[in-house]
């Protein structure tokens, strides 16, 4: 399973907070979760986030365990999120709503905002190809993977309840 798209870029400890302020999370829809992404730390994020592969720092998604933080990405537009740390919890509602996550060391430093990405997720290979620059990461197991293919946790289980 392969994915590309053009980086936007951030540091260190990007919360939930950040990604979808609270004054929305009375919001139910998905989609205009998504006109609020990243808000609270890059105003211009909706505009340039079609197609992306938001490369992070350290420890993104800490704060809240809120679940409308994936949404609010996946809806945007985000197709991956890399980073050389999750917390755990955002991790864990990341994968469930189907947005794929990959953690990689060695990325950060090797990419720049705009450049174009494809992340493999059975192999844990990220390749920047406009800098023609190869990274290690660790793979995604198959179960996460089987997730991922269907779009989410509750699609699989619907799936498999229905064989």
């Amino acid at each position: 399973m392969k994915i590309s798209g053009k980086v936007i870029k951030y540091g260190d400890n990007i919360n939930t907070d950040l990604i979808i302020p609270g004054k929305y999370l009375t919001l139910t829809d998905p989609q205009e979760m998504a006109k609020h992404a990243m808000e609270g730390i890059d105003p211009s994020f909706t505009k340039k986030c079609k197609d992306s592969i938001i490369v992070a720092g350290e420890n993104f998604g800490c704060g809240s365990s809120r679940e409308q933080a994936p949404l609010a990405l996946k809806h945007a537009g985000v197709k991956c999120v890399v980073a050389k740390s999750f917390a755990r919890i955002f991790y864990r509602n990341a994968i469930n709503i189907g947005l794929p996550l990959v953690e990689c060391e060695n990325i950060w430093d090797k990419v720049q905002e705009g450049n174009m990405v494809e992340v493999d997720l059975e192999t844990g290979t990220l390749t920047v190809s406009d800098k023609n620059v190869k990274v290690s990461a660790q793979p995604l197991p198959k179960f996460m993977l089987d997730i991922l293919k269907e779009g989410g946790l509750i699609n699989l289980l619907r799936k498999e309840a229905g064989k």
